[in-house]
């Protein structure tokens, strides 16, 4: 059976796209950092999937340390197989302004979410490459924010700005390997995280993001699926983020100086 490993498949995007693997008759490998909510999370899988003999592993993990990450991926790939789909999901956001976060918060940021999704990537490659394995995706989820920078995301962007840059280059190396490569950027998506995300925003961030459509991880997750099938590098779940993936360059000044900037100035130092 073709072998899914996800981290950041305890809640969120990554266990909605779990569930959706799990229904194609993929076996998985699931990495997260608690326990208890990757076994949750398997026990929501294994109710609504009854395939005989499915695997389901649980690889409890901090992506940002590279050597239990290289150890938890050894393990699903024993347990498993070569992975034929690798989606890194797992990532953070604590929103602020600059001069207000601790140095730790852009740090930690930077270590889940580029450096997570790339030891996650250096782990798992090696076992896609042709000739020794059969090929495979690696699926980056980014953000929109990886497109334009938004206020009160100076420890967040910088990171997704980072994960698409290293999309963008393993794509060129992993195609003579038999290695396809997605990047996702998705909107607001209805998650834990963001709801805690939403009670630190400032109150030009609220503003600025008031405006935009939220998701279901269901909906993201159907999208992430229908890009792969049709082989895309770049899925923008939704219209908005459909729009800005294509237009960044020329929108983002417009979108700054007409949206956000007035925004900016009218909230900025509101509590």
């Amino acid at each position: 059976m073709p072998h899914a490993i996800v981290s950041g498949g305890s809640s969120g995007i990554g266990l909605a796209l779990a569930a959706r693997l799990a229904a194609r008759g993929f076996d998985l490998s699931l990495l997260a950092r608690d326990e208890a909510r990757l076994q949750s999370a398997r026990r929501a899988l294994e109710e609504r999937t009854s395939r005989p003999g499915r695997r389901i592993g649980i690889h409890p993990v901090d992506v940002a340390d590279w050597p239990r990450t290289r150890e938890a991926v050894s393990a699903a790939i024993t347990a498993c197989g070569s992975p034929q789909l690798v989606v890194a999901s797992a990532g953070m956001v604590v929103p602020g302004r600059f001069t207000e976060l601790a140095l730790d918060i852009f740090e930690r940021t930077m270590a889940v979410n580029y450096f997570g999704a790339l030891h996650l990537a250096r782990a798992t490659i090696p076992a896609m490459r042709r000739p020794s394995g059969a090929g495979g995706r690696m699926v980056f989820i980014s953000s929109g924010a990886a497109l334009i920078g938004f206020y009160g995301y100076t420890a967040y962007a910088p990171s997704k700005f980072a994960l698409r840059g290293l999309a963008e280059a393993l794509r060129s190396e992993g195609k003579p390997e038999g290695i396809a490569v997605s990047l996702v950027f998705p909107p607001d998506t209805d998650t834990p995280q963001l709801h805690a995300e939403e009670e630190l925003r400032p109150e030009a961030t609220r503003r600025i993001a008031g405006g935009s459509r939220i998701l279901s991880a269901d909906a993201v997750a159907a999208a992430i699926l229908r890009g792969i099938d049709r082989d895309r590098f770049v899925i923008a779940p939704g219209l908005e983020m459909g729009a800005l993936a294509r237009l960044h360059s020329v929108v983002a000044p417009l979108l700054n100086r007409f949206w956000f900037d007035p925004i900016v100035a009218r909230y900025r130092d509101d509590a």
